[in-house]
């Protein structure tokens, strides 16, 4: 997540939180009986039946298992359950395959920077034969220019995006729509990008909603139909009349490092449509999203927006990106994730995260998957600097890539994360009820439990929590709860430690995480959990302060963000619980009070004193929280 040196103000566009949503995570263990090419690299993958196609500029491929090389250019397929080569598809192209669709009635759309197929010029779009690779004579698509980066197929639309100028000899710059059956050109869409920043224009990535209303496009361009969109456009109404959305940003205006004619590499929408995210490289600039991957929302209209969450790699170039299962799925040439603070080193909260990372979707920060682009073999290639397509098959993700390995094992230029051992991560979240307990702590190992409907207190019962001790703030996610813990031996001074909250049973408590050891936990005197972000107070400080914070892994985020807030002072604040929309909060003069939050602004106003410091409990105590049990 960006931080202040980065951006004008580290403030996200979506002000309130995203609820959790659950996640199914491949396994980060790449199967076996994956072929490999020996050179060159993979850029593409398409499905039909049970045959996987696989597209690239390699020259040479073999079965997982096999002693020798088999002579293939650019383009071969493969028996999705054993691996085994399909040896009677048997295309013959002359250049780099960098796109695969699948047409409506199950043949191979391929595009590229080729410029004859089966010895008949197909200049960088054909259809073939899925079972023999033969040229489908009667599909009348042409590209007449240059390079067709992608093909993507929804319903019986076939949009190409790319370095092209006439698509079936007619003008179209970058972007054109085709009967996917047929191949003839949709007249009625009509969206031309142009005008590189530098070096030749094009269009890179491009992403169809699910639901065939809207298309987001990025590449080297600033203009669209006449309107000024750098590097990334939104078309939508793309079932009636198709026009440039009233949809722009500035984080991909101003120019990166040198050598980087454009920034933003590749985007996806998820999979409901609602929104999509981009990946970019370039370096680093003030103001810019270069090297990082940034969520947009797909309803939001206007200028100058902003992403809802931005995950800055610290000057490492991200290429590839896929939203799928409710998962986003990154990869590229990075060393870590999360990782604002650092330039071109880890900074504090950086995630490790070697060329490959999964996201959680509602606030970008890395789950726990971690399978690394290593394990090349001595001879070949280590670490290649892009990773070309990660994309959702049937039985997992698929990466294509520049190198020879993946999991710490070899696999040459491709691998597949099946979705076979993988797992699904639940939704977790604060406590939801409108009423339960508030815990808060009177000495070590003591707390005194009083319950709450979320207006009234009721009788408060002192218990024992032998395991809670030398406690700050806490804050309770689902089953477990989150708390600061001072320990000399600590690189700050204290550990975030964890314990399972159970039955009113505080268990035994481990450290988070081994990346939070930047982090001083001991300096909130209050904390609480809501929609993947912790927020928190300091005491003396004025401010209700947040991070992202990711429960699989146990992640603090790297930047702090601030809510705004009125006449209420934070500095004084002992103790944090949400409850049913309110914030309840402690007070160094032992009052308990709540106030209304919406994760936008507070306004101390509309706060409610709910017990006075002499009704028996001393809220003063920065250990509050609030549970079910």
């Amino acid at each position: 997540m960006l931080a202040a040196g980065l951006l004008a103000a580290p403030t996200p566009a979506q002000a309130d939180g995203l609820p959790p949503v659950p996640m199914t995570l491949t396994s980060p263990n790449p199967a076996d009986n994956i072929p490999h090419a020996q050179n060159g690299d993979v850029k593409a993958f398409a499905e039909i039946g049970t045959t996987v196609y696989v597209g690239g500029s390699f020259t040479s491929i073999k079965a997982a298992g096999d002693a020798s090389w088999t002579a293939r250019n650019y383009l071969f397929a493969y028996d999705r359950t054993s691996g085994a080569l399909k040896t009677g598809f048997t295309p013959a192209l002359d250049g780099a395959v960098h796109a695969l669709a699948v047409s409506p009635d199950g043949k191979l759309i391929v595009g590229g920077a080729f410029g004859t197929v089966n010895g008949v010029a197909r200049k960088n779009l054909v259809e073939l034969d899925p079972t023999t690779g033969a040229t489908v004579g009667s599909w009348v698509g042409r590209s007449d220019g240059g390079l067709v980066r992608r093909t993507i197929v929804v319903g019986n639309k076939l949009y190409i995006a790319g370095a092209f100028h006439w698509v079936n000899g007619t003008q179209h710059l970058l972007l054109a729509r085709l009967d996917a059956t047929t191949g003839a050109i949709d007249p009625t869409f009509q969206i031309d990008a142009s005008v590189a920043r530098s070096s030749v224009e094009l269009v890179w990535g491009l992403a169809v909603a699910p639901n065939g209303e809207s298309l987001v496009a990025v590449g080297n361009f600033t203009q669209v139909n006449g309107a000024s969109r750098n590097q990334v456009v939104l078309v939508e109404q793309l079932k009636g009349t198709p026009k440039v959305a009233n949809w722009s940003t500035q984080r991909y205006v101003a120019q990166c490092a040198a050598g980087f004619p454009f920034y933003a590499r590749d985007v996806d929408f998820s999979d409901d449509g609602s929104y999509f995210v981009i990946a970019a490289d370039g370096g680093r600039a003030t103001g810019a999203y270069c090297d990082t991957i940034a969520r947009f929302e797909t309803a939001t209209r206007g200028a100058a927006i902003d992403g809802t969450w931005v995950d800055d790699t610290g000057h490492d170039s991200v290429t590839s990106i896929e939203a799928a299962d409710n998962v986003v799925y990154v990869g590229g040439h990075f060393r870590w994730l999360s990782n604002a603070n650092g330039d071109d080193s880890a900074g504090a909260g950086a995630i490790n995260r070697y060329g490959l990372g999964a996201l959680d979707p509602i606030n970008g920060m890395p789950l726990v998957w971690n399978p690394t682009r290593s394990g090349a073999p001595a001879g070949t290639t280590e670490w290649g600097p892009i990773l070309w397509e990660l994309w959702r098959g049937s039985n997992g993700l698929l990466a294509g890539f520049d190198n020879d390995g993946l999991g710490n094992e070899y696999h040459g230029r491709m691998g597949l994360f099946p979705l076979a051992g993988g797992r699904t991560i639940p939704a977790v979240n604060a406590p939801t009820a409108a009423s339960g307990y508030l815990y808060v702590s009177t000495a070590d190992g003591q707390v005194t439990k009083v319950p709450f409907d979320g207006t009234t207190l009721g009788t408060p019962v002192a218990t024992s929590q032998p395991n809670l001790t030398a406690a700050g703030a806490a804050f309770s996610v689902g089953n477990k709860l989150y708390w600061s813990k001072t320990d000399a031996t600590a690189p700050n001074g204290s550990y975030l430690d964890v314990s399972i909250f159970s039955a009113g049973s505080v268990g035994a408590p481990w450290v988070g995480s081994g990346f939070n050891s930047w982090f001083k936990a001991n300096t909130m005197s209050g904390a609480f959990y809501l929609d993947g972000r912790m927020y928190y107070t300091k005491a003396g400080i004025n401010k209700l302060f947040y991070r992202y914070f990711e429960p699989d892994g146990h992640i603090v985020g790297c930047t702090e963000f601030t809510v705004p807030s009125l006449n209420i002072y934070w500095g004084n604040a002992r103790g944090l619980a949400w409850v049913n929309g309110k914030i309840v909060y402690g007070n160094v003069d032992g009052v308990l009070r709540t106030v209304p939050f919406n994760q936008r602004a507070v306004e101390g106003r509309a706060s409610f004193r709910l017990a006075p410091a002499s009704a028996g409990v001393n809220w003063s105590s920065p250990t509050l929280f609030f549970a079910t049990s």
